[in-house]
């Protein structure tokens, strides 16, 4: 089942939560919500859900329009960050208590229970209490519970934000081969790129109350469609200039711009991340930056060195490999030019 968000808004009081957001979700599609805090991430979430009402626009389930309707009536399941078990309850009552809300019949219901203790992987801990459990199996038992009902919609709010990083982890990547096992239409909000990038089939950046892009993670990382994503999406060098007759003249680098080859000048701003730069000992005939080695330091399994170019103002990041950084002998104080393999320029609505 798909979900349609078409230009729905939200204000609370005189803050613009949302302005005029429209968004697919496939059916049986995982879609991450990516953004800073204060996107509007969460509040689009509780939209979806039916715990907040959208001032303008609607939301819909296939055909259905459930902007108007209620929580229990849209049948969604929601994960919260901080699981939000019933702390008296044993694991299997946990589960099961959405279906006893519900008046499932109690054979129904235990059938269910046992079905999903298996998927989670929890069976013999049904008796269990969430005092007796790790922060990775309370999140488990959470998402049963959140199954437990079949929901149409499977939604999750910052799932793995509690845990410590290994459990993090290993939570992706279960979260992952669960959802090619049930195929439930599932949205999740997090801030964490590395987790949306792992998990989900489709990525919707926010900022601002504004979706900026929506693609799968491979799209969105290869093509970002605006500065805001380039920036957002991890460690990026920010060269600032102007586009001219062809030309892009960016932190001193000159370069091809067919996409504006107007003599009038304007603003342009170019992004390389520290991958995709490299550092020459003498120039090759490749447009360059030279400049002097400030610092180097190994980082697992790259090793980071930044360069002052003292003319243009600018220090750039740039990430070698081991093997690389032992081929050209760096240190301290080296003059060397630094090469874009990739640059992107973006003048408005213009992107290369």
């Amino acid at each position: 089942m798909g979900i349609r968000i078409t230009r729905v808004t939200k204000r609370f009081d005189k803050f613009l939560a949302l302005d005029n957001v429209s968004l697919e979700v496939p059916s049986g599609a995982l879609l991450a919500l990516l953004g800073p805090s204060g996107s509007g991430k969460t509040t689009l979430l509780r939209i979806i859900a039916g715990l907040e009402v959208p001032d303008d626009g609607s939301v819909r389930y296939d055909d259905q329009d459930v902007t108007e309707v209620g929580v229990r009536e849209r049948n969604v399941g929601f994960v919260f960050q901080h699981y939000a078990l019933f702390r008296h309850m044993s694991v299997f009552d946990n589960i099961a208590f959405g279906l006893s809300v519900r008046d499932w019949p109690k054979a129904r219901a235990r059938e269910r229970v046992q079905k999903l203790l298996a998927l989670i992987q929890l069976e013999g801990l049904e008796r269990a209490l969430p005092s007796q459990l790790s922060g990775g199996q309370r999140q488990r038992v959470a998402l049963a519970r959140a199954l437990a009902a079949e929901p149409r919609v499977l939604l999750l709010d910052e799932p793995f934000g509690a845990l410590d990083a290994k459990v993090r982890q290993e939570l992706r990547e279960w979260l992952r081969r669960l959802h090619d096992e049930i195929h439930v239409t599932s949205v999740f909000v997090t801030h964490d790129q590395e987790e949306a990038f792992e998990v989900a089939d489709r990525v919707a950046i926010m900022y601002r109350g504004h979706i900026e892009q929506v693609g799968s993670p491979g799209e969105i990382f290869e093509q970002p469609g605006s500065p805001f994503v380039m920036g957002f999406l991890g460690n990026v060098n920010v060269l600032r200039g102007t586009v001219q007759r062809g030309r892009a003249l960016v932190g001193g680098l000159d370069i091809s711009y067919p996409q504006h080859p107007h003599d009038e000048a304007r603003a342009a701003t170019a992004f390389a991340r520290a991958h995709e730069l490299d550092i020459l000992r003498a120039r090759d005939g490749r447009p360059s930056l030279e400049g002097k080695v400030a610092d180097i330091r190994a980082a697992g399994a790259v090793v980071k060195v930044r360069v002052y170019a003292e003319p243009f103002g600018v220090v750039l990041s740039v990430d070698l490999t081991p093997e690389r950084h032992r081929e050209l002998g760096l240190a301290v104080g080296d003059v060397v030019h630094v090469v874009p393999r990739q640059l992107r320029v973006f003048v408005q609505d213009y992107s290369i």
